[in-house]
């Protein structure tokens, strides 16, 4: 298989250095370089890379304001001189976080990720097609096994390369990508809010404005989920007359 990547960084040296090391991984292609935010953006949307080396501190909006600003999301390594920002890529459901100067064998071990991570989302979907609200679906983790109704779960939420699935008081965990699954349910019903979490609209009890244009939403009157700003524009509209 081949992966699909941009290199998305303001300095040309660090993108140069990248590229070499990318050249030792036969799986990675190169597609394209952007500078600073606003040039990757207009590339990711045109070349719907599969991966994007992305750097944090970049001159105007920093990687977190590109990543906000995305509606098709590829899988995020970050490349970064700086380790204070680690807590938040992981909240973002960034795969790996690369400190720089990047070492060859962390490189090695995120590529590994990636392609794991890809190949879940490239299974194909099941032949019965898309899963509505209704459907009953079976879950398994570990030696607890479940057979629940769609309907009944309030939101999917990505953990790694596994996805946590919440219903009742219930949170097994299940070897799956949010992307693939995002592809096996119904849109009218389950809606992609970030790049961490599928909610079901049939449980939004409350919503807010949140920061840069974002929604809060809460679910089953007491967990709450933030919806990114491009994807809040796109709940309304869904749910507008």
């Amino acid at each position: 298989m081949k992966v699909t990547a941009i290199i998305i960084d303001d300095e040309r040296l660090a993108r140069k250095e990248l590229r070499s090391l990318l050249e030792l991984h036969s799986v990675i292609e190169i597609i394209d370089e952007a500078a600073n935010a606003d040039e990757a953006l207009a590339k990711i949307h045109e070349k719907r890379p599969n991966l994007i080396f992305l750097d944090i501190q970049m001159p105007g909006k920093t990687g977190f304001d590109l990543l906000e600003e995305l509606d098709y999301i590829p899988e995020v390594i970050f490349t970064t001189a700086y380790d204070e920002y680690a807590l938040k890529a992981f909240e973002v459901n960034a795969l790996d976080y690369l400190l720089k100067p990047i070492e060859e064998e962390r490189l090695k071990d995120a590529i590994d990720k990636v392609v794991e991570k890809i190949e879940l989302d490239d299974e194909p979907t099941s032949a019965a097609g898309i899963l509505t609200e209704n459907d009953q679906v079976f879950v398994k983790d570990g030696d607890k096994c479940w057979f629940v109704t769609l309907k009944d779960v309030r939101y999917f939420e990505s953990v790694g390369n596994y996805v946590k699935v919440h219903f009742d008081s219930n949170r097994p965990m299940i070897l799956k990508s949010l992307n693939n699954l995002e592809k096996k349910l119904d849109s009218k019903t389950f809606f992609r809010a970030n790049r961490k979490h599928i909610i079901n609209l049939r449980w939004i009890e409350k919503s807010e404005t949140w920061f840069n244009g974002g929604l809060l939403v809460t679910v089953n009157g007491e967990e709450t989920i933030e919806i990114s700003r491009r994807q809040a524009a796109k709940l309304k509209d869904m749910m507008s007359l």
